[in-house]
């Protein structure tokens, strides 16, 4: 009898952990996330529901939601698209020692509200057929205002969030009339009206259609491992990636976080996906598909990055920056004439 009572309870204590669960509303887009949270569901035994859609929908959802939402953690790109939803009173604090020991507080947001998972860099690509390592030698964002460039460069619109943080974080650091100055030059060294994504500033430069193209530098792994085509990976392989600012601040950084949402039902659950995610293994196998850079630092990025160097000066400026200057940043983009 005491027998069955045993196994009895350990049947319902086994329906009881498969039932746990965590919802995470995300904008991420790779497929390689959902080998993560099977991974996270084996481990635990907790269920990853995934409610997926553009950073500005899933927002609105949260909002209309109110306090009967289901979602537990928002996880998305830019630490811009984060401040706007803490900016709506969204997010509760992360406790959890496990994450707060691991990230710096410069790629957290303020009183620990989301956190950051990954980084990327927004950084500079040429082709060395068009333009020597010596005209790029020792580059930095603030030369790119050099009327030597005039037509030369090539990036996408100032509606792009990656932009409007990378001008943002220029305003933290030369402060809003500088950054003003410089955009106005910058805008006048334009190959070409803004058009497409990271990947067809890339492409643009490979082809010879300018010099210097501004991206995120794990477009550039993408395209390299193959997984957008023999046409981008040819691509690829015809440009450089360059770090600007290395004698200075540092390279623009940039985040992939999460947060967990105030009305969390299952808040315990989130804390333990976010260190999921921040572990050794994890990190690894997602840098290795995303092919941005790990957050711990003894990981190594995927080989395809880590060939253009790992070794780099990064801007510690905090991301927080991102979000509280994006409003003065889309102004003064839009001053500058940059569409």
């Amino acid at each position: 009898m005491r027998k069955l009572q045993i196994l009895l309870i350990l049947v319902l204590f086994g329906q009881v952990v498969m039932t746990n669960e965590v919802n995470v509303y995300t904008s991420r887009h790779y497929d390689s996330d959902d080998v993560l949270y099977e991974e996270f569901t084996k481990e635990t035994g907790i269920k990853v529901n995934i409610i997926s859609g553009k950073g500005s929908a899933l927002l609105e959802r949260l909002k209309a939601e109110g306090s009967n939402s289901p979602a537990d953690i928002f996880f998305t790109v830019d630490a811009g698209n984060l401040w706007r939803v803490q900016k709506e009173n969204l997010f509760q604090s992360i406790t959890s020692k496990a994450v707060l020991d691991v990230v710096p507080s410069n790629l957290r947001g303020p009183k620990n509200q989301w956190t950051a998972i990954a980084k990327r860099a927004r950084v500079i690509f040429y082709n060395p057929e068009n333009v020597s390592s010596n005209e790029v030698d020792g580059l930095s964002y603030e030369d790119l205002a050099d009327s030597k460039w005039k037509g030369r460069i090539v990036i996408r619109s100032s509606s792009n969030m990656y932009n409007q943080s990378l001008v943002a974080s220029l305003i933290s650091n030369l402060g809003e009339e500088q950054t003003e100055s410089w955009a106005k030059k910058f805008v006048g060294n334009f190959a070409r009206n803004p058009q497409g994504n990271d990947r067809s500033q890339i492409i643009a430069v490979a082809n010879g259609e300018a010099d210097l193209a501004i991206a995120n530098s794990y477009y550039i792994g993408i395209m390299l491992s193959g997984a957008a085509g023999k046409d981008q990976l040819e691509a690829a392989k015809k440009v450089k990636m360059l770090f600007p600012n290395q004698q200075n601040r540092g390279s623009h950084i940039n985040i992939s976080g999460a947060g967990i949402l105030k009305n969390a039902p299952n808040p315990d659950n989130a804390n333990l996906f976010l260190e999921f995610l921040l572990s050794k293994k994890v990190q690894k196998n997602m840098v290795d598909k995303s092919y941005e850079y790990p957050i711990l630092e003894e990981i190594s990025p995927s080989n395809e990055i880590a060939s253009f160097g790992t070794d780099f000066v990064q801007d510690q400026t905090s991301v927080m920056k991102f979000g509280e200057l994006n409003p003065v940043a889309v102004r003064l983009m839009d001053r500058s004439g940059w569409k």
